[in-house]
């Protein structure tokens, strides 16, 4: 049996707003847009009312194409504790992410000193975009000791 993991992909109530995050925030890439469509697969497996509009953007990085997806519900809720999911990524410069997000008003959990399965050392950060779905950023400071 062989699996690929495909994407992940975040509900979001305002798919522009959502991308200033996305992209000007984390510095992922639009790979291609789906213009608003009343039908849609996201209806039925994410048990969205039929009646809205499903906007679709996929997110690439330079090195993994379309390993993020936003789809846009109108009138979704802001997600309130406890989380159920998140993405988690590894960023070279969390200072400067760190730095736009709290600009573009983000909320910014503090940061933790990272200690992988491997021992390895490094620092870790939690962000929520604007619909409170989590990112966590990463960065190994520390190889793990011999």
């Amino acid at each position: 049996m062989s699996i690929r993991f495909q994407r992940a992909n975040f509900l979001v109530s305002d798919i522009e707003a959502a991308l200033r995050f996305y992209v000007d925030v984390l510095g992922l890439e639009v790979a291609f847009r789906k213009p608003h469509r009343d039908e849609s697969y996201s209806h039925v497996v994410f048990g969205l009312d039929r009646a809205s509009p499903i906007g679709f953007v996929a997110l690439s990085t330079p090195g993994q194409p379309r390993v993020m997806a936003l789809t846009e519900v109108a009138g979704l809720e802001k997600l309130s504790p406890p989380r159920r999911s998140t993405i988690v990524l590894h960023v070279d410069d969390p200072d400067a992410v760190i730095a736009r997000a709290r600009a573009g008003g983000y909320e910014v959990f503090p940061e933790e000193e990272l200690i992988t399965h491997d021992g390895r050392r490094g620092r870790e950060i939690g962000i929520l975009d604007a619909d409170g779905n989590l990112v966590v950023i990463y960065k190994i400071t520390a190889p793990a000791p011999e």
